[in-house]
């Protein structure tokens, strides 16, 4: 076995690149030596540097820490660092969970919004729902993914995924009386129990429901109806129309596939 290597040697040996080899000398990592011709050698002390950092690789260790570890390797120093990946592998964990946990609710959750059916005046008694809302007078489908990205924004680190979020918004009756459909007073978006900034509870009750597919313009029409129907089947409304989505652009592009639902508070 030879002593010294050269780097394209050690390049086709452990299947690292030559930048990578270079950055590691860099960093201080590798210390080669210069033969007569100027050729980096490598060293058989290089190559077990070279062992140590596939492994912790594999660990997903920075390279930093793996500088760190090889400056002042001993058993305190090992069982440091393996105590320290080891939480940060259990951290990683946690989170795969939580989103796995995500994604299996969103699934479910588009899985059985398929199933609804469309085109029916449902009444059905709600518990109340905590909201945080922001009041914006929204003419436009863009301005409503504006609104949803600030509150996103503000929110990001304390809603773990908006995804999954209940969103809806509040009909402008102003604008429904004046025969313009698609046009909101506020937005909310329903929140867990431990969320401390509610300002909105949509009340426990009973509230007539609506769902309809396609694009935001069907509202006003369809809120009509709602009012006759509740009129014609001796309804009292008692607040103002909101929808929930629950398919929409977060999930699809074709508006064919949008599923929105309106509902009411009423009394019967």
């Amino acid at each position: 076995m030879k002593d010294y290597y050269k780097i394209s040697e050690i390049s086709k040996i452990y299947g690292i690149g030559v930048d990578s080899l270079r950055y590691y000398e860099r960093l201080g990592i590798l210390k080669p030596h210069r033969d007569r011709n100027g050729y980096r050698m490598y060293s058989l002390k290089d190559i077990y540097k070279l062992n140590m950092i596939r492994d912790l690789r594999g660990l997903n260790f920075s390279m930093n820490q793996i500088k760190e570890y090889l400056e002042k390797q001993d058993i305190k120093n090992t069982l440091e660092i393996l105590h320290r990946q080891q939480k940060l592998i259990d951290m990683q964990m946690k989170e795969l969970i939580q989103n796995e946990k995500r994604i299996q609710d969103r699934i479910t959750s588009l899985t059985k919004a398929q199933k609804i059916k469309t085109g029916e005046f449902i009444v059905k008694e709600m518990k109340a729902r905590r909201c945080y809302q922001l009041s914006e007078h929204i003419t436009r489908d863009e301005e409503m993914d504006f609104v949803m990205k600030k509150i996103h924004r503000k929110y990001e680190g304390k809603i773990p995924d908006f995804g999954n979020q209940a969103i809806g918004a509040f009909l402008s009756m102003k604008e429904l009386e004046s025969g313009i459909s698609n046009v909101y007073d506020a937005v909310f978006f329903v929140v867990d129990d431990d969320f401390d900034e509610c300002n909105l509870e949509l009340p426990t009750g009973m509230y007539l429901s609506y769902f309809y597919k396609g694009n935001y313009e069907q509202n006003g029409k369809y809120v009509s109806q709602m009012f006759q129907y509740a009129e014609k089947n001796g309804i009292k409304v008692c607040g103002t129309p909101f929808e929930l989505y629950e398919i929409d652009n977060r999930d699809t592009i074709k508006e064919e596939e949008f599923l929105t639902e309106i509902q009411v508070l009423v009394e019967i």
